[in-house]
């Protein structure tokens, strides 16, 4: 499978089910890395699309990377690696699992000077005759990383939508009122925080999906089985989306840019 193709699970004509999933290398809260265990939970949630995020990119014999062609062809997927050919230095990387056909793919580097690079997928998918844009990503640790990485994924969202827009991803933003995040909000509309991590009892919404224009999103809720609490360390979020909204029915705020609503430096304990 690669990164081409029309399978997978269908939602009724109109809505689109659309996941994201840190798997956290396929290792599950009992130690044990298991890709066929991720992909049983992937089955579980049915969805249309998936990202995915700390994937293992160790490549098999032929060059591809092994655990990802693992749980895209036991889920029944195609896959978008986060780079081509996929990194084979040993950090951890993103992808995007797809049923349907993938129109246009680019590659954004969020990598902040003197940290883990970071990345993201920007795909344009084609679902029942329309573009709908995804974007999958996997945010720094640290808050100087996350600001400069958000304002990069706004510098790559238009102003004026011309497509509906999915954003999506482990954000690691542990505040609910952080910059990023109304940074975010502000652009795209605000995203239900659903708790993800650690996935044995969840405390914190680190995972996220965004959808403008954002009346085109009709639920969001975390994936909470007893198997997503064991695969991996986050549990999978999922969101339902009519993809038949009107792009008209809102239009994207202008806000200004980033830099002109940062607040004074402070230091904060525990972030």
């Amino acid at each position: 499978m690669d990164e081409h193709g029309e399978t997978g699970i269908r939602e009724p004509e109109g809505l689109l089910l659309a996941a994201s999933y840190n798997v956290h290398r396929c290792v599950g809260m009992d130690g044990r890395q298991d890709p066929v265990r991720v992909a049983g939970v992937l089955r579980e949630l049915g969805a249309d699309i998936v990202g995915l995020q700390e994937v293992d990119p160790r490549p098999n014999p032929s060059g591809k990377p092994r655990q990802l062609e693992r749980i895209a062809a036991a889920a029944g997927f195609h896959y978008i690696a986060e780079t081509a050919p996929l990194r084979h230095d040993g950090r951890l990387a993103n992808a995007l699992l797809t049923g349907r056909r993938a129109r246009e793919i680019r590659r954004i580097d969020l990598s902040h000077p003197g940290r883990e690079p970071r990345g993201a997928i920007d795909v344009d998918i084609e679902i029942d005759g329309a573009i709908v844009r995804v974007i999958v990503t996997h945010l720094g640790l640290r808050p100087v990383e996350r600001r400069f990485q958000v304002k990069r994924l706004l510098d790559v969202l238009s102003l004026e939508g011309t497509h509906l827009t999915v954003v999506m991803g482990d954000i690691n933003e542990w505040l609910p009122g952080s910059r990023p995040l109304r940074w975010l909000h502000g652009r795209l509309g605000r995203a239900p925080a659903q708790r993800t991590f650690p996935s044995f009892l969840p405390l914190f919404a680190l995972d996220r999906i965004w959808v403008w224009p954002r009346k085109a999103l009709q639920a969001v809720e975390a994936h909470a089985t007893s198997a997503a609490r064991i695969a991996s360390d986050h549990l999978p979020i999922k969101a339902t989306i009519d993809v038949t909204t009107p792009l008209t029915v809102e239009r994207r705020r202008i806000a200004p840019p980033p830099e002109l609503l940062e607040e004074p430096e402070t230091t904060k304990i525990g972030v």
